[in-house]
C-alpha cells in the first residue's frame, strides 16, 4: 500500500462529509446569518470552494483551469461543482508518485511538506463543516453523522448508538439532491443523554 494512500482516502471520504453537511440544508436557509461576524451558509459554501481551489493551485500545483464558483449560486449547483471539482483534484492526486507528496512547497509564509499541506486542508475544511453544522442547530435540524453517532442517530457511542449517514455515498447524494433530497429517519437520543455530562 502507497504511503500516502491514507491521505487521499480522509480527503476523499471529507468530500462525502462536507456535501453531506451542505446538503442538509435548504434552500431558504442560505442567508441565515447566526451572527454578524459570521458567514451565511451560502459563504461557507463560496469560501470552501475559493479556498481550496486556492490552495490546490499555489500550494500544490493542481490547477483545474476554470472558474473555482458554479454558474449559478444555489445549494444543488455548488453541491455539484464541488463534488466534481474535489473529484477531478482527487484523480490528480492518485496519480503522484510519493516524492512529490514529500516535496517541500510554500504555505502562506513557510515551507511544509505537500502532505503536511493537505492534512492541513482536510483539517481546515471540516473545521467550516463543523461550523456548519452548528448552524444546523441552530435552525433546529437533526443531525445526521459525520464521524459517529449524534444526539439524533442514538446519542453516545458507549450506549450503543449507531452512526447513521444521511447518504452511503457521493453519487446517491447528488442524485437524491436534484430530486429534492432524501432523509432517512432518525431514531434520536434514546433513553440514555447524549452528553457525558449531562445536566
Amino acid at each position: 500500500m502507497p504511503r500516502y494512500d491514507f491521505l487521499l482516502e480522509t480527503y476523499d471520504t471529507e468530500r462525502l462529509k462536507t456535501l453531506s453537511v451542505w446538503s442538509q440544508f435548504r434552500d431558504e436557509d442560505l442567508a441565515f446569518r447566526p451572527e454578524p461576524r459570521a458567514r451565511t451558509p451560502h459563504e461557507h459554501m463560496v469560501h470552501q470552494h475559493i479556498s481550496e481551489d486556492t490552495w490546490m493551485k499555489t500550494m500544490l500545483g493542481i490547477d483545474l483551469g476554470e472558474p473555482p464558483l458554479p454558474a449559478e449560486e444555489t445549494r444543488l449547483a455548488f453541491l455539484r461543482k464541488y463534488a466534481d471539482a474535489s473529484g477531478r483534484r482527487l484523480e490528480r492526486l492518485r496519480g503522484m508518485p510519493e516524492e512529490w507528496f514529500e516535496g517541500a512547497t510554500r504555505f502562506f509564509d513557510v515551507e511544509r511538506s505537500r502532505a503536511w499541506v493537505l492534512t492541513r486542508r482536510i483539517a481546515h475544511s471540516a473545521h467550516h463543516r463543523g461550523q456548519l453544522t452548528a448552524y444546523l442547530r441552530l435552525l433546529g435540524r437533526s443531525l445526521y453523522s459525520t464521524y459517529g453517532p449524534t444526539a439524533d442517530t442514538g446519542g453516545l457511542f458507549l450506549n450503543g448508538a449507531p452512526t447513521i449517514y444521511r447518504y452511503p455515498d457521493l453519487e446517491g447524494l447528488l442524485e437524491a439532491e436534484a430530486r429534492g433530497g432524501e432523509s432517512p429517519e432518525l431514531p434520536g437520543p434514546g433513553e440514555k443523554s447524549p452528553t457525558e455530562r449531562p445536566g
